[in-house]
Order: C-alpha cells, then sequence, then structure tokens
C-alpha cells in the first residue's frame, strides 16, 4: 500500500509532519513497485531513449498455458484414423475452405478476421513460456542477463504512449510451475519489465488518504532533495531523475490506469459478454486460472495508453488418463474460450480499434498426432498452431499446412521471429535496423535469426 503518510518517530518528521521514512517511500515510489522490483520512475526512462511515443498501435498477448492441442482446435484432420482425428468435426468458417473445431461457432463466424497459422515450426519440447514470450529457443545461447521478452523490448524502443500509462502491463498470474511465468526484461533490467496490477498492487494506483495538494507539496519537497543528493554525487548519476519522478508522479495522480482495470466501469452487457471465471481458481493447481474478463480487461488496458498487454489463460496440459481424459477437458474448456475471445474481437472491431490492436493467440508447442490412453496428446514440438487478429493485416485466411495427421509442416513453415518481426512492424518498428545493446556493449536484433514481418499479414 503507498503511505504518504508515514509514522513520525521523534526528531524525525518534517515541517509538515512527514516522516523521512515516508519522504524516502515518495522518492523511489517503491510502493508500487512489482515482485520483479519495478518502479515508476524506472520504468518511465524509456522515453529518455526514443522519446515519447505517438503511435497508437498496441498488441495483445494471449498465453494458452501449457500447450494448446493444435489437431483439436484449429488443424482438424476428420479423414485421419480415429486414434489421429480424435471425436470432434470441423465446422465452415465464414472464409471458404477455413475450418476450425465445431466447439468454437462464434469464432467461426467471423473467419474473415482471423489468421490461422498451422505451421508454427521450431518450437522447444518443453513448458516453458519463454519462446512464446520473447520469440528465442530457450536452449540456444543467450547473452548476459537473458533475452528481453516482447513487451519491454517495446518499451525499451518506444516508451510509453503517455505518462498516465506504463508502455507494458502484464495481466498474467502467477504460476507454481515455474517455467510457465514469463520470463521477464532479460538484460534491459527492472525498468523495463512489466507492470503488474494484480492482487493487491492494484490498491496502490490510486491515493490512499492523501489529497492531491499535500502531494503536490511532497513533490516540492522531493525536487529539495533530489537537487541536494545532485550536489553531493560527483559522477551526477541522479542527473534527468526528476524527469522519470515527473512522470511517474502523473501517472499516480491519473485515474486512468485504475479505472481502465476496474470493470465495474464496463457495461454488463460487455462483461457477461465475455463471461467471468475465479482468478483464485488456478487450473489443476500449477496452471493460471480460466478468466475470460482478463481479456476484457486487456482491451480497457489498451484504451488507457498501453501498448502491449500480456496475459495467461487457464491451463492446456492434458496429461494422463482415459482417452477421454483430454476431450472432456476440451468440452469445457473450449466453449468457455470460444466466448472470451470471439467477445475481445468483435469489440475491437465494434470500438474501431481493430486497425491499431493486433492480438496473438499461441502456447509453447502442439500435440502428438496419436491419442495415447496413457497420456493424452503427449508435446509435440515439431509443428504449432497460432492465431492472430486485428492490427490492421490482412486477415481471413489460413498459413501453413501439416501433412494428414498434422504432424508436421508440410507447406509455408512459419518461425517465433516472423511472428514476433509482424508485430514490431505493426507497432512502427523496424526489426531489420533496429538493434539494443546487451550488458557487455553488444548491439542485438530485436528477433531471432533475421526474422522477416510476414508478406501474408502486412
Amino acid at each position: 500500500m503507498l503511505r504518504l503518510l508515514g509514522p513520525s518517530a521523534p526528531g524525525s518528521a518534517f515541517c509538515d509532519g512527514i516522516s523521512r521514512r515516508g519522504l524516502l517511500n515518495i522518492g523511489t515510489l517503491t510502493a508500487l513497485g512489482t515482485a520483479g522490483g519495478w518502479s515508476l520512475p524506472s520504468i518511465l526512462q524509456a522515453a529518455e531513449n526514443a522519446g515519447q511515443g505517438r503511435s497508437a498501435k498496441s498488441v495483445i498477448m494471449i498465453y494458452l498455458v501449457g500447450g494448446p492441442p493444435h489437431q483439436d482446435m484449429f488443424d482438424l484432420k476428420p479423414e485421419a484414423p480415429k486414434e489421429f482425428a480424435g471425436p470432434w468435426k470441423p465446422i465452415h468458417t465464414n472464409v471458404p475452405g477455413m475450418d476450425i473445431c465445431e466447439a468454437f461457432p462464434q469464432l467461426a463466424q467471423m473467419g474473415d478476421k482471423l489468421t490461422i497459422i498451422r505451421s508454427l515450426v521450431g518450437n522447444q519440447a518443453d513448458h516453458d513460456a519463454i519462446q512464446v514470450f520473447n520469440g528465442r529457443h530457450p536452449k540456444l545461447p543467450k547473452p548476459s542477463g537473458g533475452w528481453p521478452q516482447f513487451g519491454s523490448l517495446v518499451s525499451r524502443v518506444l516508451g510509453p504512449i503517455t505518462p498516465a500509462s506504463p508502455p507494458f502491463v502484464s495481466l498474467c498470474y502467477q504460476c507454481s510451475h515455474g517455467p510457465y511465468n514469463e520470463p521477464g526484461p532479460g538484460f534491459l533490467g527492472t525498468a523495463h519489465a512489466p507492470f503488474r496490477p494484480m492482487g493487491s498492487t492494484r490498491e496502490d494506483m490510486v491515493l490512499n488518504g492523501v489529497t492531491l495538494d499535500r502531494l503536490q507539496d511532497r513533490r516540492a519537497l522531493l525536487r529539495s532533495v533530489d537537487q541536494l543528493r545532485r550536489d553531493i554525487d560527483a559522477s551526477m548519476t541522479m542527473a534527468g531523475m526528476d524527469v522519470f519522478t515527473e512522470q511517474a508522479m502523473g501517472l499516480l495522480t491519473s485515474s486512468r490506469l485504475a479505472e481502465a482495470l476496474d470493470l465495474s466501469r464496463e457495461d454488463p452487457a460487455t462483461v457477461a459478454r465475455y463471461g467471468t471465471g475465479n482468478p483464485n481458481v488456478f487450473i489443476d493447481d500449477n496452471g493460471a486460472p480460466r478468466v475470460p474478463q482478463s481479456m476484457l480487461a486487456a482491451r480497457r488496458l489498451i484504451e488507457a495508453g498501453v501498448r502491449v498487454v500480456t496475459l495467461n489463460y487457464s491451463k492446456w496440459d492434458w496429461h494422463g488418463g482415459s482417452y477421454n481424459t483430454i476431450f472432456n477437458r476440451e468440452k469445457e474448456d473450449f466453449p468457455i474460450f470460444d466466448r472470451c475471445l470471439s467477445a475481445l474481437i468483435s469489440d475491437l472491431h465494434e470500438r474501431g480499434m481493430a486497425d491499431d490492436c493486433a492480438v496473438i493467440v499461441w502456447g509453447e508447442f502442439g500435440r502428438t498426432p496419436k491419442i495415447s490412453d496413457i497420456v493424452g496428446r503427449d508435446h509435440w514440438p515439431q509443428v504449432n498452431c497460432a492465431v492472430m487478429a486485428g492490427g490492421g493485416m490482412r486477415h481471413g485466411q489460413v498459413i501453413g499446412a501439416t501433412d494428414r495427421i498434422a504432424g508436421e509442416a508440410i507447406a509455408r513453415p512459419v518461425t517465433f521471429g516472423e511472428v514476433y518481426a509482424t508485430l514490431f512492424q505493426h507497432l512502427g518498428i523496424p526489426v531489420s535496423s533496429t538493434t539494443i545493446t546487451d550488458n557487455t556493449g553488444r548491439p542485438q536484433y530485436l528477433v531471432e535469426d533475421g526474422g522477416k514481418p510476414m508478406p501474408e499479414l502486412v
């Protein structure tokens, strides 16, 4: 909780009654820090490198935790033997030749607003979210500090759109299985870690028991202390910090971010359209909660000026049990997913946001073509699928194809680097010429293996 009226010990209070300890809490604004150490002044330093962002382009990234079964969702093989095809049947979308699972009737009605990538290759084989969030294979060499995730790179290159909103917000729930979680800002450091407005942190985004006038008084006091610190800092490392703190105060005194996360301000009909879930129920204990309202919150955050929003949704790793175990779970998850994802895409179009906001939905790998009575569909790195929407891209198409059992890509293999290059280009960041300096002073490109934007989409 942010406490501007800290307790005063004898001899430790200033003339306005604020304690030195309370002042330091204001000065660093660490009360708003996340578990990863993010603080408002440091994350706002992104603006110094590229100036205040003026583009409203944005990305919502949805991670389906645990690896969704591509051949039961968006790449069905009804002519394959039963042990490969499973019980689901394909249905037509509103785009001729684009068929998806019968459990997704609402998505089928908007096939013209979707792109299905059926040939995503180069997947890693373990339950590890790294590649989903930064596009880099976790087994390959990495620079000191590790690769930054996508939102952190965007924060570093573009900075915030407005001081009232951070450039990168994560709505991902912390999973007990560590590899399911976001990898973090890597060598960019905590200044470009995502803001995580989950749990009690949300309470820190408003002024609790403090008027704006009193906050302004403390800001003047903070300036005096900062000037003193600069005077005694021979290296001048404090130079410019007041600029970032000024922006941080702007975020603190604005209700924009807090209101975006307050779904009670949304039209109840819209909330009902997405559906709701219990954020305290983690699927299979170590997955993420099945919370459709996260997609609504993501849209509201984009409207509030956030560039990148990431979220994790449910758990898609259905190991063990009989042949029917995996399909019983699909019957449970698929209709809810169909409802909330279609609501998000429709919402973006209805609000005139679809050209500016791109959506990417994927997991860490595909699933085995053959269904096992012991493990259902196991891990399958040979091929994966992804769904994209929005971003002003050319949708209403399927990119790539797999063989008759959905086991290998046989046409137009797509890499993670290509998908990420497409997202960067959508944001106005040229991947061929943009580099970020790592901790050793070496320039690093934004995507792996020289990936280029997908010509089918842009």
